[in-house]
């Protein structure tokens, strides 16, 4: 899938694995996200994925030249969710508007799990 951006010298196409990845980076730098995760479809257990996978954890969707993602992260123990999934929310929705120029429609949060940090 791709995202179009109309300009009057023609369109900036961007592929939706580009934005996955950008806001895979993004969404890690927030504080109580320990990483992002992959469902193992087998058996219902969230994994933490490495750094080069973050986009698998990540569900990007172009909507009316508008954009809808969806993470699936794991929080640090003892935050509170609520606060980690605003503050994701509001920097990945800023960041990413102004990496692509695209409007954020909608980012919804599915916390897949807790994990301590050393």
């Amino acid at each position: 899938m791709k995202a179009t951006i109309k300009t009057e010298q023609g369109e900036v196409i961007i592929d939706t694995e580009v934005i996955a990845k950008y806001a895979g980076a993004v969404a890690v730098e927030c504080f109580g996200v320990v990483g992002m995760a992959a469902m193992n479809m087998k058996d219902g257990i969230a994994q933490l994925l490495k750094k080069e996978n973050l986009a698998q954890g990540i569900s990007v969707q172009v909507n009316e030249g508008k954009l809808l993602l969806e993470f699936h992260v794991i929080v640090a123990y003892g935050v509170s969710i609520a606060a980690v999934s605003d503050n994701l929310v509001e920097n990945v929705k800023y960041k990413v508007e102004a990496f692509t120029g695209i409007p954020v429609e909608k980012v919804n949060v599915f916390v897949e799990g807790v994990r301590l940090i050393d």
